[in-house]
């Protein structure tokens, strides 16, 4: 049974998925609509101590199972939410944005409503229908909210940073794009910009930053771009354990989170959740940050990509995770799970970190 749950999981992580050709990711018919999204809540993120609510700086609030009858839902790479937490808009790697509000009971997230699924569609207006065109894995929010606002969307396999607006309507065809870095270049087609962030505080208030997937430098660390005064230079992210990165979010006090996955056929999937501190983030510094959470298939986690922050009513930030299904919907999950942790903790180092060597806390 081992052997069989790491082949299924093999093929999760790689994104082996039958049920969308190249040609088709969105398809042409994913009109502007309203869809019915299930969502049926996880009794607890950790499996063998289902009671434990502490992982290391982050406490787990809850999470949700989301499925739909729709045949466009699923693929969720990037996501933003609102000051509040509650309105939302998700990416797919096929080519479809969704939006929609959160609903809570108390600080648990329990349902999705009034949710509407489009596709991503060119300057021209025409829905991205090939995959080499749709593949979207990073978002991020300019300006406004997830209901009217000015968003980034990246791209690879034909790698690009996409400038878009929301309106009534959903989200806008493609109004211009971002200038990439030469470095760039040496990215794979299905190794792009797989992470994107604005900065929101700092010497750097209002930059992007933005990861490939995989881009290795000569130490083997995550290669990235800071985008200063518009023009990107490289940064690098120190990467133990040879990890991918997914997603990033821009914290309130100018820092940024990171999320990563790692697979190997003896583990698993595993997600890995970074803290870089604002001082950190500066050109030709090699950037190690600070391991929030390393979890592993003893905790409920699929193949984790979009990441999303807000501020919570007690001052602590809200950190909210959703995952790609890569539309194999008999062998993989779309949750959402969200954590919370204090803003105290995220300006404190721990003096005796090191990078790489963080494990879930026990109690």
């Amino acid at each position: 049974m081992k052997a069989v749950a790491a082949l299924i999981i093999g093929l999760v992580a790689l994104g082996c998925s039958p049920a969308l050709s190249e040609d088709n990711a969105a398809g042409t018919d994913q009109a502007f609509n309203t869809i019915t999204v299930e969502a049926h809540p996880l009794a607890a993120f950790d499996k063998i101590e289902p009671g434990k609510t502490r992982f290391g700086k982050l406490k787990w609030r809850g999470g949700l199972v989301l499925t739909s009858p729709s045949r466009h839902f699923g693929g969720w790479s990037g996501l933003v939410v609102d000051a509040e937490g509650r309105s939302f808009l998700l990416i797919s790697d096929a080519g479809s944005w969704m939006s929609g509000e959160i609903d809570y009971a108390g600080d648990r997230p329990v349902a999705l409503k009034d949710v509407h699924l489009g596709a991503i569609r060119a300057k021209s207006g025409e829905a991205l229908t090939r995959k080499r065109n749709s593949d979207a894995e990073g978002l991020t929010l300019v300006s406004g909210t997830p209901d009217k606002g000015k968003v980034l969307i990246s791209f690879e396999r034909k790698h690009r940073i996409g400038r878009y607006e929301i309106g009534k309507d959903g989200l806008s065809p493609a109004l211009g794009y971002v200038e990439l870095p030469p470095g760039a270049k040496r990215m794979k087609a299905n190794r792009g910009l797989e992470a994107i962030a604005v900065l929101r505080a700092g010497p750097n208030q209002g930059s992007l930053v933005a990861f490939a997937e995989s881009l290795p430098d000569r130490a083997g660390d995550h290669t990235g771009w800071l985008w200063i005064k518009g023009k990107p230079v490289e940064i690098h992210l120190t990467n133990p354990g040879d990890y991918d990165v997914t997603d990033a979010a821009g914290l309130p006090d100018g820092g940024l989170l990171v999320l990563e996955r790692r697979f190997r056929w003896s583990e698993g999937v595993k997600s890995r959740l970074r803290l870089v501190r604002r001082d950190e983030l500066k050109p030709g510094e090699r950037i190690e940050g600070e391991v929030l959470l390393d979890a592993t298939m003893a905790q409920e986690i699929d193949n984790m990509e979009g990441l999303a922050v807000h501020a919570g009513a007690a001052g602590e930030v809200i950190v909210t995770m959703i995952s790609d299904d890569n539309f194999n919907h008999l062998l993989q999950r779309t949750l959402l799970l969200q954590f919370a942790i204090e803003g105290s903790d995220l300006a404190r180092a721990e003096p005796d970190r090191r990078a790489g060597e963080h494990v879930i806390e026990k109690k």
